[in-house]
């Protein structure tokens, strides 16, 4: 048995800007690496940001809104300067990262979440099967191929996004294809304890699992018009990173953190053989 040291990262976007948030993780990545960790997984489309707007505007408002405009202005695409930059930056660490991102590809934005390995390859590039209820007004589906784990450094990594982990076919396809080590990315967890409670209904059928989510939203980030509605989440939307092992306990406490951006790291037992 190896023991890997493995970060949930909770950290908050620079709103509207697609260089600042991957300058913020880059510099997170090289501080992992000196703190001596192997693997990090980062929030739910950290890069530029979770489109937070799309709870609160109307359907109409988010297609024909600036909100979304802003969005596909900043989103990334692959590769590009931004995962580049990331790219070297986990060279440099010698960091496994697991990091979600709003893609575009041609006209459309994806859920993705790419996995970089410590030599600074992108050895996986996976979009979100399908976006939940509202995020389907702001991301195309995936074609499910990413569907797989995938050998690194630490071991054979597996990625899922949020509410992908109620779908016990996506789970499994992890599981059958031996996966390791399982990033799981929230965005702001403004759903709180139905995260917390789903966390643990999910561990228990996987291997030892990483969960990531950003940091609290804050007032000046929603519409002036939404504002009023926008509190519940500010107040709601910094939750736990976690790590879970197949038998739902946690090595530690969940980090049930402030808006300030946090990490936490764990040493994680991973078995070597798949």
């Amino acid at each position: 048995m190896r023991v890997v040291k493995a970060a949930a990262v909770q950290l908050g976007p620079v709103l509207y800007s697609r260089e600042g948030t991957v300058e913020k993780v880059v510099r997170k990545i090289h501080e992992l690496g000196q703190q001596g960790v192997q693997f990090a997984t980062f929030p739910e489309t950290v890069v530029p940001y979770y489109p937070y707007f799309s709870f609160v505007q109307s359907a109409y408002q988010i297609i024909a809104g600036r909100e979304h405009l802003k969005l596909l202005d900043q989103a990334v695409t692959v590769p590009s300067p931004a995962t580049n930059a990331i790219s070297e930056a986990c060279k440099q660490a010698g960091v496994v990262v697991s990091i979600g991102v709003n893609e575009r590809d041609g006209g459309t934005l994806y859920n993705t979440q790419l996995l970089f390995d410590a030599d600074g390859t992108l050895i996986q590039r996976r979009r979100k099967i399908s976006p939940t209820y509202h995020e389907r007004m702001i991301w195309g589906q995936g074609d499910g191929s990413g569907l797989r784990a995938v050998d690194s450094k630490v071991g054979r990594i597996g990625q899922l996004a949020c509410w992908e982990h109620y779908n016990p076919l996506a789970r499994y396809a992890m599981m059958a294809d031996g996966e390791q080590i399982h990033s799981a990315m929230y965005p702001g967890s403004i759903f709180g304890d139905l995260f917390a409670s789903r966390r643990k209904s999910t561990s228990g059928s996987m291997p030892w699992s990483l969960r990531a989510s950003s940091s609290a939203l804050r007032p000046g980030w929603m519409p002036i018009s939404r504002r009023k509605s926008s509190r519940t989440l500010v107040a709601t939307s910094a939750r736990s990173p976690a790590v879970a092992s197949p038998r739902s306990w946690h090595p530690m406490q969940p980090c049930w953190a402030s808006p300030s951006a946090r990490a936490k790291a764990w040493s994680s037992p991973t078995s070597t053989s798949r």
